[in-house]
């Protein structure tokens, strides 16, 4: 189906971003990975998202053609009072920079968790920090008034 709709739309593979879950990916694992690698062969991202929050083999990271690691939002909202939640987010993230990923938060809703993910070398962040949940419509107006750049 992602196959047709991009032929159907002309967008190139590589701006189509696929977020899987964790659970999702295992529960399925021997379709799951015939898929993936399929999708990886057309140029499509792949995201591993809610990374820790289920079964967490580290083996299905290594032999997944994941791009992203997503980091849940239930280790970031006490990410400024839980010296354990640090040192969970702290691991994903070496975790995923070591394997070459690239490693998202989700959940941020305040400046004091953006600047410690930050610190902690975060490549992206998702959140109300950054913008509510939008439209489209309301993003491509956004877009076009240069509100977030």
């Amino acid at each position: 189906m992602i196959e047709r709709v991009l032929k159907e739309t002309g967008l190139a593979p590589d701006l189509l971003d696929v977020e899987l879950t964790e659970n999702a990916v295992i529960e399925n694992s021997q379709t799951a990975a015939a898929s993936l690698r399929y999708l990886h062969q057309l140029g499509v991202s792949l995201s591993l998202d809610d990374f820790v929050t289920g079964y967490s083999s580290l083996s299905y990271v290594k032999r997944l053609p994941v791009h992203r690691l997503k980091i849940d939002r239930s280790f970031v909202q006490n990410l400024e009072q839980s010296a354990n939640d640090e040192v969970i987010v702290r691991a994903i993230i070496n975790l995923g920079h070591s394997l070459g990923l690239t490693v998202i938060a989700e959940g941020v809703e305040t400046r004091g968790q953006l600047e410690r993910l930050v610190a902690l070398g975060c490549n992206q962040v998702q959140g109300d920090f950054v913008s509510p949940p939008l439209s489209a419509a309301d993003f491509e107006r956004r877009m076009r008034a240069g509100a977030w750049l």
